[in-house]
C-alpha cells in the first residue's frame, strides 16, 4: 500500500505539443491532473517560446525549457532532457504529441508510467499505449483522455485553460513602453497565423485600424519577429495611435492581451492566448472548423465568411475538410468593426 502511495504521489510530466495554442489547451490537462491528485506535483516541458506562458498557469509547478529541433532527432538535446527528467523523479510522463521521438526522452529517463497515443508505432516507447486517438474529434479531447483511465468516458466539459497574469506586472509593462497614461480603449491585432489561408488580409486589419483610430481607440500590433513587416504596413495606414509591439519574447504579447480591452485575432496561438486571459476575443476563421479549433474559453465573437451554411454544419462531422475551400478575406472589415464597437459598448471598457 505505502508503494502505491508514493507512486500516486510522485510527481507526474506533461511533454506538450509545440505550438502556442496547443501549449495553452495543456492547462486543461494541467486542472485535470490536479483535480484527481491535489498533492502531485505537475511539471511541463517547454520550448523558449512557449515558457512565460507556463509562468501564469496556475498549477505549473516547474518547466522544464529546451528547443528541440523539429525535423530531426536531435539525440544529444534528447539525452540532455532525459537527464533533466531523470533528475525530476517522475512517476508519470503524459505525451502528448502522437510523433516517435516525443516519447523518446521520456523512455531514456526511465520514467515508469509513459502514456501516450500508439502514434508513429511507439510500443516500447510507450508503456501505458493508448488507442483510438482518431475517434476523438478535438485535440483537446485526445489530451484529456490521456489523464483518464483507458477506456473511461469523456467528460461533458473540460476544465478552461487559465493564465493568470499579475496585475503589477502589467502596470510595470506599459510604463516600459510609454503607455501607462494612455486611458483610451485598448484594441490588439495579431494578424499573424500560420497555415494558409488562415490569415485575414493585412490590408483588412490596416483598414480596421484606422477606423479604430478614428473612433478614439489605441491599436497595438502583437506578434512575432515575422509579423513584424506586418505591424509597419497596418501602421502605415492606421497613423500614430498604432503600436508595434511584435516581439521574440511571447511574454510581450500576454502582457499587452491582459492590459487590452479587446483582442482581435486569426485562428492563431495568441486567439488562445487572449482567451485563457479573459480578454474579449473576436476571431476570425476562414479555411478551419471553429468547433475543432476554436478556445475552450468563451470568447466574444467567431467571425466567419457569409454563406455556405451546409460546409459549416458539415464541418463539426468532418473538420477543416468541410471549410478548406473558405478564404478570411470573406470577412468584411466593416464586420469585424461592427463587432469591435458592439463589444466595447457592451463591456464598457475593462477595468484596467
Amino acid at each position: 500500500m505505502r508503494e502505491d502511495v508514493n507512486k500516486s504521489a510522485a510527481p507526474v510530466l506533461i511533454v506538450p505539443y509545440v505550438w502556442i495554442g496547443d501549449f495553452v489547451r495543456c492547462h486543461s490537462v494541467v486542472k485535470l491532473l490536479r483535480a484527481q491528485n491535489p498533492d502531485r506535483p505537475v511539471d511541463i516541458v517547454s520550448s523558449t517560446l512557449c515558457a512565460p506562458l507556463a509562468d501564469y498557469m496556475p498549477g505549473v509547478r516547474r518547466t522544464i525549457v529546451i528547443d528541440l529541433p523539429r525535423r530531426r532527432l536531435g539525440i544529444a538535446l534528447q539525452r540532455q532532457l532525459a537527464k533533466s527528467l531523470r533528475q525530476g523523479k517522475y512517476g508519470q510522463a503524459l505525451v502528448m504529441s502522437r510523433k516517435w521521438k516525443a516519447a523518446l526522452a521520456p523512455w531514456l529517463a526511465g520514467i515508469p508510467m509513459r502514456t501516450g497515443f500508439a502514434g508513429e508505432v511507439r510500443f516500447g516507447l510507450l508503456n501505458d499505449v493508448r488507442l483510438g486517438e482518431r475517434k476523438l474529434p478535438r485535440m483537446i479531447d485526445q489530451m484529456g483522455a490521456l489523464t483518464l483511465p483507458k477506456g473511461a468516458p469523456l467528460p461533458n466539459e473540460w476544465p478552461l485553460p487559465e493564465l493568470r497574469v499579475p496585475p503589477h506586472e502589467v502596470d510595470a509593462w506599459r510604463i516600459r513602453h510609454e503607455l501607462a497614461n494612455d486611458a483610451r480603449p485598448v484594441v490588439t491585432l495579431s494578424p499573424g497565423a500560420v497555415g494558409a489561408g488562415k490569415a485575414w488580409p493585412v490590408r483588412s486589419y490596416a483598414e480596421l485600424a484606422r477606423a479604430l483610430t478614428r473612433d478614439g481607440a489605441s491599436v497595438w500590433v502583437l506578434g512575432g519577429p515575422n509579423e513584424s513587416i506586418l505591424a509597419k504596413q497596418i501602421m502605415e495606414v492606421g497613423g500614430d495611435r498604432v503600436r508595434d509591439l511584435t516581439s521574440g519574447d511571447l511574454r510581450n504579447a500576454i502582457l499587452a492581451m491582459a492590459a487590452a480591452d479587446i483582442a482581435v485575432t486569426n485562428d492563431s496561438g495568441l486567439m488562445h492566448v487572449s482567451a485563457a486571459i479573459g480578454t474579449p476575443t473576436i476571431a476570425i476563421f476562414g479555411p478551419t472548423s471553429p468547433w475543432h479549433w476554436k478556445p475552450l474559453n468563451p470568447i466574444a465573437a467567431i467571425l466567419e465568411p457569409d454563406g455556405d451554411d451546409a460546409a459549416r454544419a458539415r464541418a463539426r462531422m468532418v473538420g477543416n475538410d468541410a471549410v478548406r475551400h473558405r478564404s478570411t478575406e470573406g470577412v468584411a472589415v466593416e464586420t469585424v468593426l461592427a463587432t469591435v464597437r458592439q463589444v466595447l459598448t457592451d463591456t464598457k471598457y475593462r477595468t484596467k
